[in-house]
């Protein structure tokens, strides 16, 4: 009896070396960290935290769906699965409230924790089962074209989120308020809008919109888009040259989607972090005037720029209106980047930016650029 004893004990000790000495070798040739089953172990259970966390109506939506008719050429699968931002589960805590509702009820007016969400990177924001807040008293918009240049109705907005509870406080906040708001005059449309674009200036920054569509063939500029266009005059102007344009707008403290809508041209709430929604090769011109610039991070701007290149059709141009940057950036980041693009150059002017005095040495660039006709790829 002690013999078979003695022999068990041996051969546990064997096999229980061996599979010491397999998972050693194995950790050596075969992963790049001995500590990689540690930490895959961790991050997983890190990850099921997370998951645990997560409002229950977000789950459902990105949840993977079975197609009701079974596999689907088109999607070359038999499941679809509902898009949204990867950064929505980095913040539980505004997605939690964002998420939270009662199915097929209301939803709650929170207009701020949905655009904190959108611009942290949760973007798309996930779609949700219930009605969005609308004003009590909603007022017809205006016909056009009087809508084009007349002031909306207060009833046509929730103005919860806002500083100003009324168009008027808009239109006169740059005089009443104090501090910074974007875009702080856009709502006035009898100051400064009225003469944006309809003619070039002295120091040549300011091109006017007749001055670069005459530097295309009559009638080839058909649609486009604004990206950050405030107020959407750009894209009033042009719809009275028979140019539609899409134009993209954060609510930053005025409902500025609400108030391009109302005026008669089209809104795209969208942030600059988020991929063009167009397909390739598909707009005659793209137009930013002071959204990109050097705020934006250089890495998400080089995206940005490409993504531009894309969107356009070979032919199609690119208005990059009054960029500012430090003079030593441009030279030594801006510039290089910009030029990386593979643009053709039809007008190119610099100019000093002033409004914070010279010693900050900050300048624009006004740039009319080209993709080129052939051989764009």
């Amino acid at each position: 009896m002690d013999s078979s004893y003695n022999k068990n004990i041996v051969f546990l000790f064997l096999l229980l070396t061996t599979n010491l000495l397999t998972l050693f070798v194995s950790s050596v040739f075969y992963s790049s960290s001995c500590t990689l089953s540690f930490s895959t172990t961790a991050t997983a259970a890190a990850n099921a935290t997370t998951f645990r966390l997560l409002p229950p109506e977000f789950l459902a939506f990105t949840q993977a769906q079975l197609l009701p008719l079974g596999f689907n050429r088109n999607f070359g699968s038999d499941t679809i699965h509902p898009p949204a931002g990867s950064g929505c589960a980095l913040f539980s805590d505004e997605l939690r409230k964002f998420m939270s509702y009662k199915v097929n009820g209301s939803c709650p007016d929170d207009e701020l924790i949905s655009q904190k969400l959108l611009l942290k990177g949760c973007e798309p924001l996930p779609r949700r089962r219930c009605r969005a807040v609308a004003p009590l008293k909603y007022s017809e918009p205006l016909p056009l074209p009087d809508s084009l240049w007349s002031t909306p109705s207060d009833s046509s907005v929730v103005w919860t989120a806002y500083t100003c509870k009324s168009y008027e406080c808009l239109i006169n906040r740059s005089k009443t308020q104090k501090g910074f708001d974007d875009c702080k005059d856009c709502f006035n449309l009898h100051g400064r809008e009225r003469n944006r674009w309809t003619s070039p200036k002295s120091n040549g920054l300011h091109f006017s919109i007749d001055e670069v569509l005459g530097t295309r063939k009559p009638g080839t500029i058909r649609i486009g888009l604004d990206i950050g266009g405030g107020a959407a005059t750009f894209a009033v102007r042009m719809r009275e040259r028979n140019i539609t344009i899409v134009t993209t707008s954060m609510n930053l403290n005025g409902p500025f989607n609400n108030f391009i809508a109302s005026r008669g041209v089209v809104p795209l709430y969208l942030s600059i972090s988020q991929r063009l929604p167009f397909f390739d090769n598909t707009l005659d011109i793209v137009h930013s005037m002071h959204v990109l610039s050097n705020w934006i991070p250089t890495t998400v701007l080089h995206f940005l720029l490409f993504d531009v290149y894309r969107v356009l059709r070979p032919g199609g141009l690119f208005w990059l209106d009054h960029f500012f940057c430090v003079e030593e950036e441009f030279k030594q980041v801006y510039k290089p980047l910009i030029q990386s693009i593979g643009f053709r150059k039809v007008k190119w002017v610099i100019g000093k930016k002033m409004d914070r005095g010279p010693g900050m040495k900050e300048m624009y660039l006004s740039a009319l650029l080209e993709k080129p006709l052939n051989n764009s790829w």
